[in-house]
């Protein structure tokens, strides 16, 4: 089929990599523009557009479809579909139209449940046993179209973000062929939303991050585990900055937020339970293990964190 492939980050490029190997005709690629990073603040090409460079695609960086030039541009490319993988645009309805199969996007949730922006992180943060990708049919709403096919995918009870993130890539890239061939044979049935269960995954906020530690524990170790390794959920040690990338629920009870050991094992009580910190990071300073991290800054029983 004649595409168009519109992503942005490293969770797209799997599913781009896939159309291409079962021989699609990627006509264009649309991508967000390259924003300034690193400590040189050089502009940065997204990971999609260093693949589709790489394999010799063409790129196209709009900073929207307002211009009616951008929509007759796209409208030229004569397609058969579209596909959307955290494009981060908003398409209007004369681009959704465009292609004449419309366009479709494939979601890290099971929807209606985490419609928005962080389906991964919402989905641990909050508990959930199982989550998943879908392909949508898109229409002007947010994540509202039908869907065309699903694939769910448990969370283990030490998944973090980033290797939810990685598993439900790698689906996405095998739902993706498989969705447009049953396309392009007719094969596709439209099921349309369920009107309750509609939960919003929204962006994550700095001051959200922060820990609360005197939630239960199992809401702060999915709390940590969720926002791991971005944008990491912090805490403060003597006025210190810390993240805090990895943990797992551990025995004992004490005020929260009180240290209840920091030798072998490094262990903070939260209200109902506590949480064993096993990944941190100090500001500026790389990921380390709760060994390397108490040697460089000494913790007794009895401290309390912020």
């Amino acid at each position: 089929m004649r595409l168009a492939f519109m992503g942005t980050p490293a969770f797209s490029v799997p599913v781009l990599s896939e159309l291409i190997a079962a021989g699609h005709d990627v006509a264009a690629v649309y991508t967000r523009a390259p924003k300034p990073s690193g400590r040189g603040r050089k502009l940065t090409p997204s990971p999609v557009h260093q693949f589709a460079e790489a394999h010799g695609l063409d790129v196209r960086t709009p900073k929207n479809f307002k211009a009616q030039e951008e929509v007759a541009a796209f409208d030229a490319l004569a397609l058969d579909a579209a596909v959307v993988v955290a494009y981060g645009l908003i398409l209007p309805q004369a681009v959704l139209d465009a292609p004449r199969h419309g366009c479709l996007n494939l979601h890290a949730s099971l929807l209606p449940r985490w419609r928005g922006a962080a389906p991964i992180n919402r989905a641990i943060m909050t508990g959930d046993k199982i989550t998943g990708v879908q392909v949508m049919q898109m229409e002007a709403g947010l994540d509202t179209g039908p869907i065309l096919l699903s694939e769910s995918v448990e969370i283990a009870p030490d998944d973090t973000a980033a290797s939810l993130h990685d598993r439900l890539s790698q689906v996405a890239a095998g739902l993706a062929p498989r969705a447009l061939a049953a396309l392009e044979r007719g094969g596709l049935a439209a099921t349309p939303q369920a009107e309750e269960g509609v939960v919003y995954a929204h962006k994550i906020s700095a001051e959200e991050a922060r820990i609360d530690w005197s939630r239960p524990a199992a809401e702060v170790d999915s709390h940590i585990r969720g926002l791991s390794p971005f944008p990491g959920a912090w805490c403060e040690i003597d006025g210190a900055r810390v993240k805090l990338l990895m943990s797992r629920l551990a025995e004992g009870s004490g005020a929260p937020g009180v240290v209840l050991g920091a030798d072998q094992r490094f262990v903070v009580a939260c209200a109902g339970g506590a949480v064993e910190l096993v990944t941190l990071q100090r500001a500026g300073k790389k990921p380390q293990s709760a060994a390397e991290f108490l040697r460089g800054f000494p913790l007794e029983a009895g401290r309390k964190f912020s």
